[in-house]
């Protein structure tokens, strides 16, 4: 067994992983006591230890804080995906003695959220109704980083291709185009049939410029001969888009379910504007040979459900 070996199965103890998450956290050692508790000199004296224990140098100092080396980009790694599982198991632990049935974390991307996930969750909470489910909203370079330190069970969004990797597994569920909204008491609200022309001077909250969505809006544009507005908001958060919509009159690129939800809510109103482009599928995003718990597996299997009504799809006899 070699040394690093010895210190990773017998050496480390909880608070020298969590002494060093905290240091990458923070990059500065009176910041990282000060969140852990402790003294400086404590903290100072600790990471001795740990390098010690590795004889490696896992963070640099200077005045200016601490930075992990390229050892310590790797301990930090590791250090973090062992306290989520150690969170993780204390809340399916407290859940089981509460009563409850588990926790599910899912990251969600606006597109899949009103019409998929939601009513997904709503399958979920008919037979398990103590089930935690923590959602967190963002887009890709977000929610990535997090599914793979194993903060996230899964992510659910449009499988924007720029994103595949061999670590991923993917599952396509449905279709889902996108559609021009504006506020229900916008001008355009009136205009029975609004064209690119009208839209192309007005201000926009738009997808982020990663995003295909983003990408074939402009392309419209081009396609009827315009430039593609220059008063635009980019972002991926549905407060922001449904906020800009309200108090600014921006008009909105939003996915399909979105433009419903908006609609017979009677905050939006969808304009009857053709938009024919192909996008990426709406699916799941697991981490290849990740563990999926039984309620992992629970809500997987209820938006597969939904899934098919989307799709207009019927269960057989």
């Amino acid at each position: 067994m070699s040394d690093i070996d010895r210190v990773m199965r017998s050496n480390l103890k909880l608070k020298h992983l969590q002494l060093v998450v905290a240091l990458d956290e923070f990059r500065h050692l009176g910041r990282a006591a000060e969140f852990l508790s402790l003294t400086q000199p404590a903290v100072s004296k600790s990471l001795a230890e740990i390098e010690k224990m590795f004889g490696l140098e896992l963070f640099t100092r200077s005045t200016r804080g601490t930075r992990p080396t390229a050892y310590g980009e790797q301990v930090v790694r590791f250090a973090r995906s062992v306290l989520v599982d150690f969170d993780r198991t204390c809340d399916d632990i407290a859940a089981v003695a509460s009563g409850g049935a588990g926790r599910i974390r899912v990251g969600a991307m606006v597109v899949a959220t009103p019409g998929l996930l939601v009513e997904a969750v709503g399958r979920l909470k008919v037979s398990s109704p103590q089930t935690t489910v923590s959602i967190e909203e963002g887009d890709l370079t977000r929610l990535l980083p997090r599914l793979r330190t194993g903060e996230l069970d899964f992510i659910v969004g449009r499988l924007e291709p720029g994103y595949s990797s061999p670590d991923l597994e993917t599952e396509a569920l449905y279709a889902e185009p996108m559609r021009v909204v504006v506020a229900a008491e916008h001008p355009l609200a009136s205009v029975a049939k609004p064209s690119w022309h009208d839209l192309a001077t007005l201000p926009w909250v738009v997808p982020p410029a990663w995003a295909s969505s983003r990408v074939k809006l402009n392309q419209m544009f081009y396609k009827h001969k315009l430039q593609p507005p220059a008063d635009i908001v980019e972002t991926s958060s549905f407060l922001v888009t449904m906020t800009f919509m309200r108090k600014r009159g921006c008009v909105c690129f939003v996915a399909s379910e979105v433009a419903q939800y908006l609609q017979s809510t009677g905050i939006g109103y969808t304009l009857q504007l053709d938009v024919p482009i192909e996008l990426p599928p709406v699916g799941i995003i697991v981490l290849r040979n990740g563990l999926k718990t039984p309620v992992a597996r629970t809500l997987i299997d209820a938006l597969h459900a939904q899934a098919r009504d989307i799709r207009g799809e019927t269960m057989p006899a």
